[in-house]
């Protein structure tokens, strides 16, 4: 039945009670004086119908007006995530980012050696990431993101730009990138840094995606992806902040991963990656191309490296190219969850035997509240836990918690005999930065899928031989340390 025939229907039978109310009222004798009360009230109704029809169809003709166009819409996501979109869909615009504040303090600290090696670290807070941006599509085919990170106030300068990127998805599955972002090489990467087990990814993560990878990473690549294969390739360049005028880095990566076992109880992920840098960096006319590879012990509160190889690359020995090789591992069954990789990393220098790294670390989470951890095809990683009840004390909901646990080491250690100088005539390729070996153990909070609260207490040994001979430390000597540290973090993401 049309719009029209249903009120007109409803307005005839109006009028039919009402007049039936009215004519029960009368007597015969006063019938004929009531019979223009019937005929007016008629009326009125009549032109209350006629009125409703002439809005309806006045309506209706400017919806399908030659030339008209439909308003646009509020949408939101599955995680609540909120955006504009024209009537059509072809674009968008929606709010995105995230805030973690870190308080880190180190109630133990030892030195092994007074003279040389790490002495101490402080204690403090540090805003790890405060980031704001907008993410859409730009014209259907095409989509953009762009964030600023105001974050890292434990360093000298924040970050600046995060991503800065502009992505082609007409094909289902395929994304072409371009622009800068945080690069997918290696499985602890290509997970949100909101949805890592711990606070900090592993330093041996950290230092295979900082050689021309990682964060805010100036690239052009394409993945491709289902809900099991994940596959990529991109080239990669300087990282916001580089300078520029100078010799650029430049470098190439490819990652692949297959879920061997899928399932809604239990996965099982495999993933093999390789990275390459082309082109290492230099600082300007006459001066070497070098890098360096270090990391913070897996806490960004105190800006101490430990494991670090100083400058690799001189003038008469530069960096030629270098080589990482990583092979991934993880899975879940129910709320138990795991990960790991294992890593090699290749330095090569003119004139120098090529200096061979190595590095690993292993991870695993018990969700007490019995959630689990889902696939996430278009990374080939893990999203974070999302409660199944938000925080709600009244309704007897708390949220989701879990437990979980680390273990991570990494050997920059090549070429060297403890003992031996170091020298153009005596073990000229060595290098000596340091075996790390870190434990980890934290106890996540979510309170709904946008905040997340992060205990995390982290044991670090770190062992290095003292390479030259000094006064009061020979040759050889244990110059390492070994920290202990408790840190809190607070999290949201929108």
């Amino acid at each position: 039945m049309t719009v029209r025939a249903l009120l007109l229907a409803g307005t005839v039978a109006g009028a039919a009670i009402g007049i039936a109310h009215i004519a029960s009222a009368q007597t015969a004798q006063e019938l004929a004086q009531t019979q223009q009360a019937q005929i007016d009230y008629l009326k009125r109704q009549l032109g209350i119908f006629a009125a409703q029809l002439q809005q309806i169809e006045a309506q209706q003709a400017g919806a399908t007006k030659p030339g008209a166009k439909p308003a646009p819409k509020v949408t939101q996501s599955a995680s609540n995530k909120f955006a504009i979109e024209s009537a059509d869909g072809q674009y968008s615009m929606g709010l995105t980012g995230g805030f973690q504040g870190d308080v880190g303090y180190y109630p133990g600290f030892e030195a092994k050696s007074k003279v040389v090696g790490p002495q101490n670290l402080n204690s403090g807070f540090n805003a790890r990431r405060a980031r704001i941006g907008v993410t859409g599509r730009a014209g259907g085919d095409f989509t953009y993101t762009f964030i600023y990170d105001a974050g890292n106030s434990s360093d000298a300068t924040p970050k600046g730009i995060e991503t800065a990127q502009v992505n082609y998805v007409g094909i289902k599955g395929l994304s072409v990138d371009f622009g800068y972002s945080n690069t997918p090489f290696t499985l602890d990467q290509a997970t949100s840094s909101y949805d890592t087990l711990f606070m900090e990814r592993a330093t041996p993560s950290n230092i295979a995606t900082a050689l021309n990878t990682g964060d805010n990473r100036s690239n052009f690549g394409a993945k491709y992806f289902t809900d099991r294969y994940w596959i990529g390739a991109y080239v990669t360049g300087p990282a916001v902040g580089d300078a520029h005028g100078v010799a650029e880095r430049i470098g190439a990566f490819q990652r692949a991963t297959y879920q061997v076992l899928q399932d809604p109880n239990y996965t099982l992920h495999v993933g093999v990656a390789a990275d390459e840098l082309l082109k290492a960096p230099n600082t300007g006319p006459n001066t070497a191309n070098a890098i360096s590879l270090s990391d913070q012990p897996e806490l960004r509160v105190d800006t101490t490296t430990f494991a670090n190889t100083g400058t690799l690359g001189t003038v008469a020995n530069p960096v030629t190219g270098a080589q990482i090789y990583d092979f991934e591992l993880a899975g879940n069954y129910q709320n138990f969850f795991f990960q790991g990789e294992y890593f090699h990393y290749d330095i090569e220098r003119r004139g120098l035997k090529t200096a061979e790294f190595d590095g690993a670390y292993g991870q695993a989470a018990w969700t007490i509240t019995g959630e689990s951890h889902k696939y996430v095809p278009s990374s080939g990683s893990y999203a974070r836990i999302v409660p199944d009840h938000a925080f709600s004390p009244k309704d007897g909901y708390w949220g989701a918690w879990e437990v979980a646990g680390r273990v991570s080491y990494v050997d920059l250690t090549s070429n060297f005999t403890a003992g031996l100088p170091i020298s153009a005539t005596s073990q000229p390729s060595a290098i000596v930065g340091g075996r790390q070996t870190s434990y980890t153990v934290g106890l996540n909070w979510y309170p709904n899928s946008y905040l997340r609260f992060e205990l995390d207490y982290l044991h670090t040994d770190f062992d290095k031989a003292n390479p030259t001979a000094l006064p009061g430390v020979r040759l050889g000597a244990p110059v390492g340390a070994e920290i202990n540290a408790l840190a809190l973090r607070t999290q949201v993401t929108w």
